[in-house]
């Protein structure tokens, strides 16, 4: 049996018995009213007041507090399933304006209407990210550096100014803490299955966003100040991303099939990938990537665990413990230092597109944009999701323990198979360098069109006649001519890089080398040298 069949939970025990029993242990039934008021304001002291402390430093008791918030929990989604969509409107959708996502919370409250276990944990995930930017465009009416880290974020000093300590800890037992529910973290990287995160955790969420909104509305108008909401980061150059051709709706279907059959797929999580396929051909392309994501994650954790024989690893850590994500999975070495097997067996292409798409600081980063709430949802390019969905495609035919060459040589699949088998990095600071280098070098055979050097400026170096011409005369006539960037990347490659050597690169019969100031052009008779504020062309070959 392979072990994508045999593995039946990613949570680990203890995390499984935090998440999918604690809060179910007390079976009493809690009235809405004692923390909803007649004119639908939370009640947030009845609510924090079911939040448990240490006795021995007055920290929050993760274990009680989640058991004592559980018929909370289980109170609010019921009322929610009692109203009808124009009710929730009324009464909810106001407090939800400073999220600056209010739909999105509409639609969360539309997914616990029918309880569909992928819809839960999709909307989780979204309702998540989405709180998460908006905390910290509320950290921003004080802070200045707004934390990276959803644990940070929440253990501020900055928000507990605004909402108060206790409301934060109460957030804290859901998400960002790990020794809470922790929600957040466990969805994004894979962790629970459809079945495992309970719809009544998500509605209380939604609760206390709401509750959030009416706190923050409180402190605006006795502080006289207004929340800003950062602009939503755009994918740009989206060319610079097209790896794999355009799939069509054949190559969906395949890819359905190859689910059931791949042993990259873990059974338990077979219902995320289709309702990402499915979101696919629906053109709900942030959902398709938000539900995959965390899914190539699992498949990737599986091989990871597998090649470096750490098969305990293929669950959730504890809070003392580290995740295995892909950070770790992407290493060159493991935490105990021996080397990460994992690239050997993705091989070189793979690993390429993997530190491309969510990694490296000019790429997409697409996983970390997604999960901070940082792209707009509904502007989610067909593009980006394309290049995801194609390159899980790959991995569903490679990673499988069935007969796959006729899925490899099928028409559709075929040419995926081909682009992923030789993809090289685009957005590694090297390929960037050699970008920089050809885009310098394009403008530099522009030269022979600037105006002659006046004869003053004529000198002799080293026994060879050169024109030296000021940066300052070359940026006069470029800003003229708007043809500026010429300047500013041997600026830039010069601040970024005392020696490289670009080798060949196909499709150029010119290998270029820059070395210390100098820039060779093999097969020319000239070296241009940049030294201080003065570019020399040389007569004669270096």
């Amino acid at each position: 049996m392979a072990l994508s069949d045999s593995v039946t939970t990613c949570l680990s025990l203890p995390v499984h018995y935090l998440i999918c029993k604690v809060g179910f242990e007390k079976k009493d039934t809690y009235d809405i009213n004692n923390i909803l008021s007649e004119n639908g304001e939370v009640c947030w002291q009845a609510v924090t007041e079911h939040v448990c402390y240490l006795e021995s430093d007055r920290s929050v008791d993760y274990i009680k507090s989640i058991r004592s918030l559980g018929p909370v929990c289980e109170s609010v989604y019921l009322h929610f399933k009692s109203l009808t969509k124009e009710q929730f409107v009324i009464q909810y959708a106001l407090w939800f304006h400073w999220t600056n996502c209010t739909e999105l919370f509409i639609e969360v409250f539309d997914v616990l209407q029918h309880t569909q276990t992928t819809g839960v944990a999709l909307g989780l995930m979204k309702l998540t990210s989405c709180l998460e930017r908006a905390l910290g465009d509320v950290y921003l009416l004080i802070g200045k550096d707004c934390p990276f880290l959803l644990r940070d974020l929440l253990a501020s000093e900055q928000l507990a100014v605004v909402f108060g300590q206790a409301v934060m800890n109460v957030l804290r037992v859901f998400i960002g803490s790990p020794y809470g529910l922790n929600l957040r973290n466990v969805l994004w990287h894979g962790f629970a299955s459809p079945k495992e995160i309970p719809a009544k955790y998500c509605a209380m969420l939604l609760f206390l966003t709401a509750g959030l909104g009416q706190l923050l509305q409180v402190y605006l108008l006795q502080n006289k100040c207004i929340l800003v909401h950062r602009p939503y980061v755009i994918f740009i150059s989206l060319e610079e991303l097209d790896v794999f051709p355009d799939l069509n709706h054949e190559a969906v279907s395949i890819a359905e099939e190859l689910v059931n059959l791949s042993s990259f797929v873990l059974k338990t999580m077979i219902p995320f990938w289709m309702a990402a396929l499915t979101a696919f051909k629906q053109s709900r392309y942030a959902d398709c990537v938000i539900l995959l994501l965390p899914q190539l994650e699992v498949g990737l954790r599986l091989l990871f665990t597998t090649a470096n024989k750490c098969q305990n690893r293929l669950l959730t850590a504890e809070s003392s413990a580290l995740y295995t994500t892909f950070d770790e999975m992407l290493a060159k070495h493991l935490d105990n230092e021996e080397v990460n097997q994992l690239p050997s067996v993705l091989e070189e292409p793979a690993m390429e597109f993997l530190w491309d798409f969510l990694n490296h600081q000019e790429g997409p980063r697409v996983r970390d944009r997604l999960s901070h709430g940082e792209i707009d949802l509904e502007a989610f390019p067909r593009e980006v999701a394309n290049q995801i969905v194609a390159f899980a495609i790959t991995l569903l035919c490679r990673f499988s323990d069935e007969d796959m060459f006729a899925f490899k040589e099928h028409m559709v699949i075929k040419p995926l198979m081909n682009c992923a088998s030789c993809y090289c990095s685009r957005f590694h600071p090297i390929s960037r360098l050699k970008k920089q280098v050809l885009e310098c070098m394009k403008s530099i055979h522009l030269w022979p069109e600037l105006p002659t050097v006046p004869e003053e400026h004529v000198q002799t170096i080293k026994g060879r006649k050169s024109r030296v011409i000021s940066l300052e005369e070359i940026i006069l006539v470029y800003s003229r001519e708007k043809k500026m960037q010429c300047i500013y990347h041997i600026r830039s490659m010069l601040q970024d890089f005392d020696e490289w050597s670009v080798k060949r690169a196909e499709g150029f019969k010119r290998i270029l080398r820059l070395k210390k100031g100098w820039i060779y052009l093999e097969k020319q008779n000239h070296a241009h040298k940049v030294e201080g504020k003065r570019i020399i062309i040389s007569e004669s070959r270096h």
